[in-house]
């Protein structure tokens, strides 16, 4: 994980192997934020110049290097775009500097340190900055041989340049190391960036690795670090407890399932929120067997259940005034002779029957389980998550998440919570008259119904097994969990911990009395 500082040094006197600045689009050409100021003044007050010269404009996300001045120690400066001018107060947008900060770390991967002269006036911005370096400079290199000579201080010079290893340090100028403010914004930051990171590895993992019962063994290790209740429901417990939706998408895999339960506990919590995700280690379809082309990411759909973890163990690391629960809904997806057939009926956790029509539509079924399961506690509100359909992509893109819920304020509160923290999220309907395309003339109800809606059709089937009076919400995040586009802003190629930083704002919101 890249360290992090903060620093009241001019930009001018401190070591370091490149200094980091913002532009924005000016009138004229590139304009150099504030806060680099001192850089500015280095090149004699013509950087923006400079800069144009090079071609830059200040558009958001661009990149321009270039040497620096006799001025400086350090021998690089690094501009990144802002994007369009601050807002009338002089402040810019929180994500704009997020997202800047994510650009700058991962242009700099292979320096040891880089000071970010970024726009600062106060705590937030901080904590902006500070996230969106440590989630930029994230890289998945478990596997890769060059990596590992990286970090091998007796690998030759050529292999550790090759392999690139992540800025290693981060010095955030116009911080006050001393003010209690902007010293929590940087922990909160460090907190949560490292669990979405875990997230992300998770995410990341190859399935061969990662199955439901290694999954629940990091669950239970980090459990353990925090301080956080752990229970783990193996497959004779599974059966022993009536659970057929996680066992009948479990039983065609040599991977056994698993239900894992984290709770984080305040002796100031007035608030429960129960969080339940979707954690599918790998889905091959079953039976109902996916194409080639569509199976090749399928790694990733448990990054619901990864989403949930990271939450969990956020809020305990911050030590959230709200009671948190997690469920992590966990099975690998496989065909084989034990596998569940289309045709067959599954007796579900809640006692309702489910005619499997599809078994690619199995995330709703392990949901269903841990769903019901969730509501025996009456929390204040559930809220699950998953890599639930390709209908939910088609309609929102590969960036944006859905929201559907059973209470509309709950619904935008949500929506709200994902827009403070830079997570594209639009808000679903569940409409009544899709729910007659699940009747069953065999079962209560079919894990399928109208092909059009899909993916409201897919809250729906979950909406039937919320236990009665509690608040519900459903995230399909089938489109922003994995990357198979170029990195962007902090958003890395592969996983990308979609939902952690809105989960954990909406168990900040809650802990100050507003659920929504």
């Amino acid at each position: 994980m890249t360290a992090l500082t903060l620093s009241t040094a001019a930009a001018t006197g401190l070591r370091a192997d490149a200094i980091v600045v913002g532009v924005v689009k000016g009138d004229k050409g590139p304009v150099v934020a504030h806060g680099a100021e001192a850089v500015d003044k280095a090149y004699d007050g013509k950087l923006g110049s400079v800069l144009e010269t090079l071609g830059a404009s200040g558009g958001e996300g661009e990149v321009t290097k270039l040497p620096a001045p006799s001025g400086l120690k350090a021998p690089l400066v690094l501009a990144v775009g802002l994007g369009g001018e601050p807002e009338k107060d002089g402040a810019y947008d929180s994500e704009a500097l997020r997202r800047a900060a994510g650009v700058a770390a991962r242009a700099l991967a292979g320096s040891k340190k880089a000071a970010f002269a970024l726009p600062v006036d106060d705590a937030e911005d901080v904590g902006a900055i500070a996230e969106g370096a440590l989630l930029g400079a994230y890289s998945f290199d478990a596997y890769k041989e060059s990596a590992r000579e990286a970090k091998d201080a007796k690998a030759p010079k050529d292999a550790k340049k090759n392999g690139r290893a992540p800025l290693a340090e981060v010095a955030i100028l116009g911080g006050k190391p001393r003010d209690k403010a902007y010293k929590a914004a940087v922990e909160r930051a460090l907190a949560l960036a490292e669990e979405l990171n875990r997230a992300r590895d998770l995410i990341n993992t190859p399935p061969n690795d990662l199955n439901p019962e290694s999954f629940a063994a990091v669950a239970q290790a980090a459990a353990k670090e925090h301080g956080i209740k752990v229970q783990v429901l193996d497959e004779k417990a599974l059966e022993k407890g009536g659970y057929g939706g996680i066992l009948g998408v479990g039983a065609g895999s040599a991977s056994a399932p698993r239900l894992v339960k984290l709770s984080y506990k305040s002796s100031k919590a007035k608030k429960h929120l129960a969080f339940v995700g979707k954690g599918i280690t790998y889905d091959s379809g079953g039976i109902s067997l996916k194409p080639a082309g569509h199976n090749e990411t399928m790694k990733c759909d448990m990054a619901g259940a990864a989403a949930v973890f990271a939450a969990v163990v956020a809020a305990a690391r911050l030590g959230l005034e709200v009671n948190v629960t997690g469920w992590l809904a966990l099975a690998e997806n496989m065909p084989s002779g034990s596998a569940t057939r289309p045709g067959d009926v599954l007796r579900m956790y809640s006692g309702k029957t489910v005619e499997v029509l599809n078994t690619d539509a199995e995330g709703r079924l392990v949901l269903a389980d841990a769903i019901a399961k969730a509501s025996e506690e009456t929390p204040d509100a559930i809220v699950d998550v998953a890599t639930l359909t390709g209908a939910m992509m088609l309609a929102l893109g590969a960036r944006t998440f859905g929201i559907m819920a059973n209470d509309d304020a709950f619904r935008g509160s949500i929506h709200e919570a994902a827009e403070e923290v830079g997570e594209p999220a639009w808000p679903m309907p569940l409409p009544a008259d899709l729910r007659k395309g699940m009747d069953s003339s065999t079962a209560d109800i079919a894990n399928m119904g109208e092909r059009m809606g899909g993916g409201l059709v897919a809250g729906l089937f979950l909406q039937e097994f919320v236990g009665e009076g509690i608040t519900w919400a459903h995230l399909d995040i089938a489109g922003p969990a994995f990357n198979e586009s170029a990195p962007f802003g902090y958003t890395p190629k592969g996983g990308t911990g979609s939902a952690v930083r809105t989960l954990v704002r909406l168990a900040e919101r809650t802990a100050a009395g507003d659920l929504g």
